[in-house]
């Protein structure tokens, strides 16, 4: 099953091509850095990855259910099949950073090794992830967080099916671009504190689908002062868009839970966890 994926290797002369022809699209594109590339890898390796993609009940995922986002993300690399943790080692080669330095102008780029906050992501039907900055330090490697690569999955993927990501400016006004997460579509983006993303409209797939992708992101030590609003180690942070409404809920549900830790004995939330395992 893995027998692609083993054999694929990233082309060094190949990425150094298509990071010259690329680097000015890059740097222009609006509301901020990015950039798109559709058939990024062979399909037969992205086939393999998606053969061994755990359903929503294979695996203990990550489940994340608020007003601001519903979604399934992996834990650790154990968690992946052979094929995906051999793809994900490709991303992280000198290789693959070499052709990432060379397309986004960050020097030192480091990958993580630990795929924190990343590796698979999975949005069933009626799930969504609105609008944010994500978090901007790694507290493990005590790293700055400069980038993110979404590859996506979805075979067949219709536009009525919903799922795009949508890239905002950074007052939160106007969407400036939408992309359908299609099989083998590959998207870049530098992250700072304002470049708000997401995938705020719930998914209208079919029943039993789901949007599928693999996450990494990229760090350095260091970054422009212009690139934060406020200190660095801030956590996800999600915005409305106009006339939407979700962060009062967020906010009575976090005091909901503040309050409840004060009054539940501490061997009764960890008999609570035990259970959920």
């Amino acid at each position: 099953m893995v027998t692609n994926v083993v054999k694929f290797r990233f082309d060094a002369d190949q990425l150094d091509a298509l990071a010259e022809q690329h680097r000015e699209e890059y740097a222009n594109a609006t509301p901020f850095p990015h950039i798109v590339f559709d058939d990024f890898l062979p399909p037969a390796v992205l086939e393999d990855v998606l053969a061994e993609f755990p359903k929503p009940d294979q695996i203990e995922w990550q489940s994340f259910k608020t007003a601001a986002e519903k979604k399934l993300a992996s834990r650790n690399e154990r968690q992946m099949g052979d094929a995906t943790r051999f793809l994900l080692y490709q991303f992280n080669s000198s290789i693959f950073i070499n052709f990432l330095e060379k397309l986004t102008g960050i020097d030192g780029i480091i990958p993580d090794p630990h795929f924190e906050g990343g590796g698979l992501h999975q949005i069933e039907r009626g799930g969504f992830l609105k609008m944010h900055v994500d978090f901007n330090y790694h507290r493990r490697m005590k790293l700055d967080r400069r980038l993110n690569l979404l590859l996506y999955l979805n075979q067949n993927w219709q536009e009525e099916y919903g799922g795009h990501l949508e890239l905002w400016d950074k007052e939160i006004t106007q969407c400036s671009k939408k992309i359908l997460p299609v099989f083998n579509r590959c998207v870049i983006f530098t992250t700072t504190d304002f470049t708000y993303h997401g995938h705020p409209e719930p998914l209208t797939c079919p029943e039993g689908w789901s949007r599928k992708s693999l996450a990494l992101y990229y760090y350095s030590n260091g970054r422009p002062a212009e690139e934060l609003d406020g200190d660095k180690g801030h956590t996800t942070i999600f915005q409305e868009r106009p006339n939407e409404s979700f962060m009062e809920e967020i906010t009575r549900t976090q005091s909901v839970k503040t309050v409840l830790k004060k009054f539940i004995p501490p061997i009764l939330i960890d008999a609570g966890k035990a259970i959920k395992k």
